[in-house]
């Protein structure tokens, strides 16, 4: 007979924690329903990119050297270009970030005199030093790249009258950011973003529109390349890795921006004809394709969480009703206390590292202490179960990932129990 009470009490949770969270679950069950039906839709979106390409197993060869020639890398980036209906796409271990593919689609395709301009708000706290908002060496601004930002509305809508007024003659590149980032504002649908594309376009229509896709692909059923995106950007060990890919990046859109962008990251006149994959392949194409179920896991673990925190009296965003457009669920705990304990609890539900405790740091590129959560397979993978936030007001902290939904439940459970320990939260 399973007793799945006596595994959680083993792994640390209390009954009542336990009774708790099997409350909210069985009120979670039709939306739980609706997560895998889009699931299933972008599995056969991805399952019929790869035979489109014809995927073979040769695919899955080693390549070194310049790797000319390397047909695992190109079939992949075919792959991905039919996956999001673009013209190309570059899919690189050589990429080794998120921070790094939108440094490189940035950089490859502005030019000194070149504006560009946020009409989201501020961009994510490491973005700011690679465009010059805070001054670090080799910064758009250093390269005479000006910057302009149209704040969102207090509804957390688009500012579309500021937006029509910052758009001038130098605008070259409009950058979007899909997520909430660090911040409590709400997450973009696909379908906002392409209201927010059709408006900048029909008021300059060479205009090139990036979204920075982290934490979204496959939460929805279409992408922002699908309503106007000359390029998405995101990185290979959050959602489209599946929690295999164990470095790199994407960026899809356009050919000429394609091209640029493969320029940039190697040499001009090479392209993406160099950059051997070194025996990644398999990992990039099997993470690829699991991808969609793997999204779908996080997706409910942070519906759950939603729902969790927001009946114990939290703040959260997204609501624990509302529609999901990333895996990103941002809890206000109110304290830094409430926060440690938080990503303390999701460390000990790691399968790597769950004997250690997660303390505050002054993590490159940000401008406060940060406290990170993840035990996980791939360094700094947050598609994997993990959680963090700046140690600063409102104190919140971002949880997002879980391979499983089994697991992302677990995570969820034991950040609670922390809490709970600590005086910090009174269950009902």
């Amino acid at each position: 007979m399973l007793d799945t009470m006596t595994m959680y009490r083993d792994l640390g949770i209390s009954k009542e924690v336990y009774e708790f969270g099997k409350e909210v679950e069985a009120s979670l069950l039709d939306r739980f329903a609706d997560i895998d039906r889009v699931a299933e839709y972008n599995q056969l979106k991805v399952v019929h990119a790869m035979q489109e390409a014809r995927v073979s197993e040769g695919c899955f060869n080693y390549a070194s050297g310049y790797g000319y020639n390397d047909m695992g890398r190109d079939t992949l980036e075919e792959v991905y270009a039919k996956t999001f209906h673009t013209e190309a796409a570059l899919v690189r271990p050589q990429i080794t970030c998120g921070t790094h593919a939108l440094a490189l689609a940035l950089s490859a395709n502005l030019r000194p005199g070149d504006e560009l301009l946020s009409p989201v708000g501020k961009p994510y706290d490491t973005l700011e030093e690679v465009i010059g908002i805070r001054e670090s060496k080799g910064s758009l601004a250093e390269y005479g790249v000006t910057y302009k930002q149209v704040d969102l509305l207090e509804d957390g809508t688009f500012d579309y009258e500021n937006i029509r007024k910052a758009i001038n003659e130098k605008t070259k590149l409009v950058t979007i950011q899909r997520s909430k980032g660090y911040q409590t504002r709400p997450s973009f649908s696909v379908s906002q973003i392409g209201e927010l594309i059709a408006f900048v376009k029909e008021i300059k229509p060479d205009v090139i529109c990036m979204v920075d896709n982290c934490y979204g692909e496959f939460v929805e059923t279409i992408e922002p390349s699908d309503v106007g995106a000359d390029m998405i950007v995101g990185s290979l060990i959050k959602n489209p890795g599946g929690g295999l890919a164990p470095i790199g990046g994407y960026i899809a859109g356009t050919e000429s921006c394609i091209e640029n962008c493969a320029y940039r990251l190697t040499s001009p006149g090479l392209g993406k004809e160099v950059g051997a994959s070194l025996g990644v392949m398999q990992s990039f194409y099997q993470g690829f394709f699991l991808s969609p179920t793997v999204v779908a896991g996080a997706l409910k673990g942070a519906i759950f969480a939603a729902n969790i925190y927001e009946k114990l009296g939290f703040p959260v965003i997204p609501n624990g009703t509302e529609s999901r457009h990333d895996i990103i669920q941002a809890v206000t705990l109110g304290s830094a206390e409430g926060v440690i304990a938080f990503c303390k609890g999701i460390q000990a539900a790691a399968p790597v590292d769950s004997y250690v405790s997660p303390e505050p740091w002054a993590m490159p590129g940000y401008d406060s202490d940060v406290i990170m959560a993840a035990g996980a397979f791939v360094q700094g993978s947050s598609i994997e179960l993990s959680a963090d936030g700046p140690i600063k007001p409102p104190y919140a902290v971002y949880f997002q990932g879980g391979l499983t939904w089994a697991h992302a439940k677990f995570g969820i459970l034991r950040s609670l129990e922390e809490l709970v320990r600590k005086g910090l939260v009174t269950l009902p």
